[in-house]
């Protein structure tokens, strides 16, 4: 797979990964409030100390995720996202790594993400690098959303 840095002609792309994926757990809440931030990824990520990576394989996005400013020490992992059809591949586990890479570069110390019960698969990746899930929990539109975080070294720290 090769992952690169989004560009806007990947927006429609995006768009459909993010809803095949969802839909293939349960966990879409097709609500536009929730969704907005994938029409504006360029001002909620790219030009705010964020990130957002897509992934490919014979040049189809399968795969992506984006790394939101939090505040200038913390950062969350969003939208990480494997289609259906290429899940089981260790896609999701590049491009996690390649999004932590990415976070220590931007100078940030903590990683934060959220995930749904529904969504096993995911927890699974985060416990497997280090996220630990936190004692928080919410319920959004039914569905039990859970906390991971994870401290980050720093660039002087390897």
């Amino acid at each position: 797979m090769k992952i690169r840095q989004y560009r806007p002609a990947d927006q429609g792309a995006v768009w459909a990964l993010h809803k095949a994926a969802l839909h293939g757990t349960g966990a879409d809440l097709e609500d536009e409030q929730w969704d907005a931030d994938l029409f504006q990824i360029e001002e909620v990520y790219l030009d705010n100390q964020g990130e957002f990576l897509v992934g490919e394989i014979e040049n189809r996005i399968v795969a992506m995720g984006a790394i939101k400013k939090i505040t200038s020490t913390r950062s969350e992992i969003k939208r990480m996202r494997v289609h259906p059809d290429f899940q089981k591949r260790g896609l999701g586990q590049m491009m996690l790594t390649r999004l932590e890479a990415r976070a220590i570069a931007l100078g940030y110390q903590v990683l934060q993400l959220d995930t749904t019960t529904l969504q096993v698969a995911a927890q699974q990746l985060y416990r497997k690098n280090g996220f630990v899930q936190l004692e928080q929990t919410e319920t959004i539109k039914g569905l039990t959303v859970l906390f991971f975080e994870k401290d980050l070294p720093t660039l002087t720290d390897e």
